[in-house]
């Protein structure tokens, strides 16, 4: 039962990236060419949608316990930057990648091999050790009173967004960047309860550093979030069967291997740092999200200025 609702839950989320578009390139491309920040508020409340769930799981005794995070360290700020660099170069963050995948942008399937590539020349990365795991102390700490207005906040933000998804004018091949992130955070949350924390780029870290045998059922759920997006993309009737061209294979790929050594630094691609990361409140995963959007931001900009086709 737990394996085919860790399955489902990944193939929703696969479907969710692809509709939703979410990428983080692309929330700040929109911060760059059309100064609107509805993507990049979206990414960022899908944190606070997985802070919320680590509340009410704590409050209803039904959090697992979560890896206690690392200190905070100088590597996660190149890492980060490494991040943004990589994504800015591949043309689309890990969440990006997937989206591309699902829309039938087949020159983006050379990312994850280039982000394998990326971990293995980095080595065992700083902190990779096996962390201490436990229920953080501010967790614990969160007053039992709060559990109502969590849940009230919730609950008209979920009501609000359900309102605006029957009464706009977003077509039904597309969601809002916020519908998708919505989903994302849950059943990121689901399956946590599932099988534990769970990010894609963490999987392929493993399978980098030759962990597989660790994988267990985490490993089915990496397939099953791209047919997700390949089953989003089809039934939006949006895969365009073109050859990549050789030019961009290879910007996916350099890119791929930036973004597998900065995770390698953090570590954590930008999955499992706005998924687990941020919402947990550990320093080294707002620093290297910070640098990562610091330097995209920055070479999206200059890019603009120069008149640059990515």
């Amino acid at each position: 039962m737990i394996l085919l609702a860790s399955v489902a839950l990944a193939l929703l989320m696969g479907f969710a990236v692809q509709r939703g578009g979410t990428c983080l390139v692309a929330a700040l491309e929109e911060v760059v060419q059309k100064h609107r920040w509805d993507r990049l508020r979206a990414l960022l409340e899908t944190s606070l949608w997985v802070l919320g769930g680590f509340v009410l799981l704590r409050a209803f005794d039904r959090l697992p316990e979560v890896p206690m995070g690392y200190p905070l360290h100088g590597y996660a700020a190149l890492g980060g930057a490494l991040l943004g660099l990589g994504a800015f170069i591949n043309g689309g963050c890990a969440f990006g990648v997937v989206a591309r995948i699902g829309s039938g942008q087949w020159a983006w399937l050379a990312t994850p091999p280039g982000f394998l590539a990326g971990f293995a020349l980095a080595g065992p990365g700083l902190g990779m050790d096996a962390m201490p795991v436990a229920i953080p102390e501010w967790l614990r700490q969160v007053p039992i009173a709060l559990v109502p207005l969590i849940i009230a906040v919730l609950v008209a933000r979920l009501g609000w967004l359900v309102w605006n998804r029957y009464n706009g004018n977003v077509a039904a091949s597309a969601w809002s960047p916020h519908h998708a992130t919505l989903v994302i955070g849950v059943s990121f949350l689901l399956l946590f309860v599932c099988v534990g924390a769970w990010a894609y780029t963490d999987i392929l870290a493993e399978l980098a550093t030759g962990r597989f045998m660790e994988l267990g059922l985490r490993g089915l759920l990496l397939p099953a979030l791209f047919a997700g997006a390949l089953l989003g993309g089809w039934t939006a009737g949006l895969w365009q069967h073109r050859w990549p061209r050789p030019l961009m294979v290879l910007r996916c790929l350099v890119g791929g291997v930036l973004m597998g050594l900065g995770s390698s630094l953090v570590p954590g691609g930008n999955d499992s740092l706005i998924l687990f990361g941020m919402p947990l409140l550990w320093p080294n995963a707002w620093l290297a999200f910070a640098c990562m959007c610091g330097v995209a931001l920055s070479a999206l900009w200059l890019a603009s200025r120069w008149g640059l086709n990515r």
